[in-house]
């Protein structure tokens, strides 16, 4: 993207601006017809409540100066005349309004009437276009008041003492808002087969306005959302639209003051539709998501430039004075970006997730002729949803639980609360359950390469990373040579999350394995998944309440003894994974941010603060669990944000590099090497950290 705005000597890191955002209006006057002067004052009425809301732009109505349904009226010189000096004495009065405005009126140029939008700022009007498609037939008949664009004449049109740019071929940047730069359509426009926005948006529009007098009818109201949110997921665009309403004449029609703003195919803000009185919505557009969505999408820059759409527009500047206080962001960023808020939503993606999941391992299973899989089972998140997964697509094979070889491995830190829970669930599923106790192999490989840990007595206290890894090693080579023994494949249980963060050893279960299910599940959606799988209750209340006590339990790699030699807090993990690495559900917020849209450290740092900061959530923080109620300071944040940095960046991708086969599960993205993820293993995280360090506060 460009350079960020430069609002001042300080920058304000609560600002939207300096984060790549922009906050655009949908304003929906109380029109009356054939009434320029009154419309010209409500019309400034809402400019002057977008000002104050900090917008940068703001839409209004298709012919908001004049009223849409005049028919013949259009005709009338005293309309027409109205509706000019109307537009003249707007853009006087924009020099005291900060957001750019586009408004409609009916304008008389090279002997036609047209349909147009015209854009106003700082005391000037920066430029009118034309709408290209009038409908004409059912209740429609524009062809017979208005002109089409493409009958127009002239590239250029006189209005007051200026010159303006008039045409379909315009597009206008925003400056110094970077990456702000919009086209205009109206109404029927966006009906069509090729919508005029579709050219701007490859032409590079990151925002496409929309003036509409589109009537209402049993259903049109939903088909307009559809419109909207398909044409701005397509474009990768933000859609703003804005729709009659109040005041039009109801002689044969009626109109319900319908306002959307979408991006990218979501719908951030919509009207109260049939409202009585005048309204304006405001969204805040994040113009930098679209950005890299583009930079991304191959197929996006294939489409302009096979179609070649940026030598037909004129470009118009428009310079924006920035509002003198910082604007906070109004728009809600999800704590959890891998899972949705919605609980419909939520519930609907968890299912379609373990389908993924079980379908990758069917697949596999059926394409190497094995019947048997073999899984070690911790009493964790992680090998408990593998566990439910393979329990799953055996029943889909219609193969018996009994097939699946599970065992618990237990070590020098396995402590009481997740060996129990190990073997309730593999009780509870119905798999064949054995242990294998590693600790005695444990000890002989310690004192065959001479281990300190080796040479005394135990809990002499030599817990290092040699000490923790042979323990990972063992359970790892029992378990491929159990494979080999009963002819099954080895299932991993390692997920995203500490794949990112290499919290995993290189070659064992949890990096390593014959295909690995959850390798593009984040740590936070297995935690929901498990949940989900709770509240369903398939496998009978026993393994409910079993998995209610993993999902309750410490996230802990259980490799090290306590210190005393017995087991910390009635037998709960004596280690804190997220003590060592960060919270997973900050992490996994970093992880979505860095790798789906490569967004600078401090952008992520941002809008980690929006969603987790510590800041008035009124009634909102009541709507979700207790457990999700965490809040984090920005400095909190920040290290967290670096001990990511410098892990994913710097120190883990070679064994990202190695990894075994395993189903893509979420648009988030997997970190596979022939997939999502392809990064040099001699990384470095230093231009990250640096960017952290001196734009964070």
């Amino acid at each position: 993207m460009a350079a960020r705005l430069d609002r001042s000597a300080v920058r304000r890191f609560d600002d939207l601006y300096e984060h790549g955002f922009a906050r655009v209006a949908a304003c929906l006057p109380r029109v009356e017809i054939a009434d320029p002067a009154t419309n010209l004052e409500r019309t400034i009425d809402l400019a002057r409540s977008a000002d104050r809301d900090g917008a940068v732009a703001a839409v209004f109505p298709e012919l908001n100066l004049s009223g849409y349904s005049l028919d013949d009226l259009f005709h009338q010189s005293a309309v027409l005349e109205g509706s000019r000096a109307a537009l003249v004495e707007l853009a006087a009065a924009s020099r005291e309004l900060r957001p750019v405005l586009i408004v409609g009126l009916p304008l008389e140029v090279d002997g036609g009437v047209f349909n147009v939008a015209a854009v106003v700022h700082g005391g000037r009007i920066a430029g009118i276009v034309p709408k290209v498609y009038l409908p004409n037939y059912r209740e429609y008949y524009e062809k017979r008041y208005f002109a089409a664009a493409e009958s127009r004449r002239s590239d250029i049109v006189s209005l007051g003492d200026e010159d303006v740019p008039f045409g379909e071929d315009l597009l206008f940047d925003v400056g110094p808002v970077p990456g702000f730069r919009f086209h205009v359509e109206i109404c029927e426009d966006l009906w069509s087969p090729l919508p005029p926005s579709t050219r701007g948006a490859m032409a590079g529009a990151t925002v496409l306005f929309n003036l509409s007098a589109s009537n209402v009818t049993i259903g049109k109201a939903d088909y307009r959302r559809l419109l909207c949110a398909s044409q701005s997921g397509r474009s990768i665009a933000a859609y703003v639209y804005a729709g009659a309403g109040a005041g039009e004449s109801t002689t044969d029609l009626a109109w319900d003051s319908h306002g959307l703003i979408c991006e990218n195919g979501e719908r951030l803000a919509e009207s109260v539709r049939f409202s009585e009185e005048a309204q304006s919505i405001a969204a805040d557009i994040d113009l930098e998501r679209l950005s890299q969505e583009r930079l991304r999408m191959s197929t996006f820059r294939d489409a302009a430039r096979r179609e070649s759409f940026a030598g037909e527009f004129r470009t118009v500047p428009v310079t924006v004075q920035p509002p003198p206080a910082a604007v906070a962001l109004r728009r809600e960023i999800p704590r959890f970006p891998y899972v949705p808020a919605d609980s419909a939503e939520r519930d609907e993606r968890c299912a379609e997730a373990f389908d993924i999941q079980v379908a990758g391992l069917v697949q596999r299973l059926r394409a190497t002729s094995l019947e048997r899989v073999v899984i070690g089972v911790s009493g964790g998140l992680d090998s408990s949803h593998a566990l439910i997964v393979c329990v799953r697509a055996f029943a889909r094979l219609g193969l018996p639980a009994s097939n699946i070889l599970a065992f618990t491995l237990p070590g020098f830190g396995t402590s009481t609360r997740t060996y129990e829970n190990a073997n309730r669930l593999m009780e509870a599923l119905g798999v064949t359950a054995s242990e294998i106790d590693i600790r005695p192999p444990s000890e002989e490989m310690l004192k065959a390469i001479d281990h300190p840990y080796g040479r005394g007595e135990r809990g002499d206290g030599v817990y290092d990373s040699t000490f923790e890894n042979v323990q990972a090693g063992e359970r790892t080579a029992h378990l491929f040579r159990l494979a080999n023994l009963h002819r099954g494949l080895v299932i991993g249980t390692g997920d995203l999350s500490e794949l990112a963060l290499g919290w995993c050893t290189y070659g064992v279960g949890d990096q390593m394995a014959h295909y690995s299910v959850n390798s593009s599940v984040p740590k936070t959606l297995i935690q929901h998944l498990i949940r989900w799988e709770i509240e369903r209750g398939e496998f009978g209340a026993a393994a409910s309440e079993t998995l209610q006590s993993i999902v309750d339990t410490e996230i802990s790699p259980e490799l090290v003894p306590p210190e005393d030699g017995g087991e910390a807090g009635n037998g709960e993990p004596s280690q804190s994974t997220e003590e060592a690495i960060g919270p997973f559900e900050l992490q996994d917020f970093h992880l979505y941010y860095l790798s789906r849209y490569g967004y600078r450290p401090s952008r992520v740092a941002y809008l980690a603060h929006r969603a987790w900061g510590d800041r008035d959530r009124g009634a909102w923080l009541d709507t979700i669990p207790e457990a999700e109620r965490r809040e984090y300071t920005l400095g909190e944040i920040k290290h967290w944000l670096q001990v990511f940095l410098v892990r994913f960046f710097g120190t883990s991708q070679f064994k990202r590099s190695a990894l075994p086969n395993g189903p893509k599960v979420g648009s988030g993205g997997s970190l596979s090497p022939r997939g999502d993820w392809r990064a040099p293993s001699d990384g470095n995280p230093a231009a990250w950290v640096e960017e952290l360090r001196r734009n964070v506060p």
